[in-house]
């Protein structure tokens, strides 16, 4: 299943996730932000089960933002696979 998510609070526009029926994510992308950082996100993660990765990444923040990429990517995962 193909997911697009639109994060919020950080410079990443769009995140687009390919997910397999065992959570397992097949890809990931991100649609601005740092692109070196997003792009060895999305490497990490890839081959990852999503409940792994939301585990991992929820509540990190970016310098004083409340959020970042790796948060954002948590909650589009958690909103993928309806957790």
């Amino acid at each position: 299943m193909v997911f697009k998510y639109r994060p919020q609070g950080v410079c990443s526009q769009e995140i687009t996730l390919d997910i397999d029926e065992n959570h397992i994510i097949r890809s990931c992308s991100f649609y601005g932000g740092c692109s070196g950082n997003t792009q060895g996100v999305s490497r990490l993660v890839t081959g990852q089960k999503a409940e792994d990765v939301i585990a991992t990444l929820e509540g990190i923040r970016c310098g004083p933002r409340p959020t970042s990429c790796p948060d954002q990517l948590s909650k589009a995962l958690k909103k993928a696979i309806e957790v």
